[in-house]
């Protein structure tokens, strides 16, 4: 398991080169001989859009979707099966957004590796999610394959996320808009029972006594709800 973090440039040690940290875990996990490393480097390097004459240089000397791109490179250095990617692209301007998007999808399909994309931005999560986990306050209030998420969100928490993304064109309006009231809750101390019932806006009694468990409430799709 590896993972690529939310700052590009805050996850790379400033007084090391991008050679050394882009090698160090298959000299650490002893994957290469060190007179091997620096040809896998290179090879990295040229996989993720990186080019030859970036191996000597320091991580100040890169904009921040290079910066991305060689926590990327890092990643898939020691062939892991599963990465964690904490908001990847957060950090990145739009179109650079769309270049490690791709990237990320192009290595799940070369070399298998799962991924758990962590996201606010939902219309990223629903391009490269094969399933969505929402959740709230810690903890996962609704699953599901994606197409079947946006299409029919369940929970009410999950139905105001979607109704709050922008949408242009002739589609824009077609679906009411949940606006939620009142502050989120301290996840330190959740309210008792749902802790979403204080902005629910279905939310009835029971709610407020009893914890919804996260059950199936259709085929591959869960939530943790009283009243779907």
């Amino acid at each position: 398991m590896q993972i690529i973090f939310q700052d590009p440039y805050a996850s790379l040690n400033p007084r090391m080169r991008i050679g050394r940290a882009i090698g160090e875990g298959l000299l650490v996990h002893g994957l290469a001989a060190r007179s091997e490393i620096k040809d896998r480097v290179l090879a990295l390097m040229q996989r993720v859009g990186l080019s030859a004459d970036a191996y000597d240089r320091y991580p100040h000397e890169f904009s921040g979707g290079q910066r991305q791109r060689i926590g990327i490179a890092r990643a898939i250095a020691v062939e892991p099966k599963f990465i964690v990617a904490d908001e990847p692209v957060s950090a990145l301007d739009v179109s650079i957004q769309a270049q490690i998007i791709n990237l990320l999808l192009s290595l799940r399909e070369e070399q298998g590796i799962a991924f758990a994309f962590i996201s606010h931005d939902l219309r990223v999560v629903e391009h490269v999610s094969d399933r969505v986990a929402v959740m709230y306050l810690g903890r996962v209030v609704e699953i599901a394959r994606a197409s079947d998420l946006y299409a029919t969100p369940l929970h009410p928490y999950t139905k105001a996320l979607l109704s709050a993304v922008p949408r242009i064109g002739r589609h824009a309006h077609d679906g009411k808009v949940v606006v939620l009231t009142g502050d989120v809750p301290s996840p330190i101390a959740p309210p008792p029972g749902c802790p979403f019932h204080p902005r629910c806006p279905i939310a009835e009694a029971r709610c407020k006594s009893e914890v919804p468990m996260l059950s199936e409430k259709a085929a591959g799709h869960s939530a943790a709800c009283h009243l779907v």
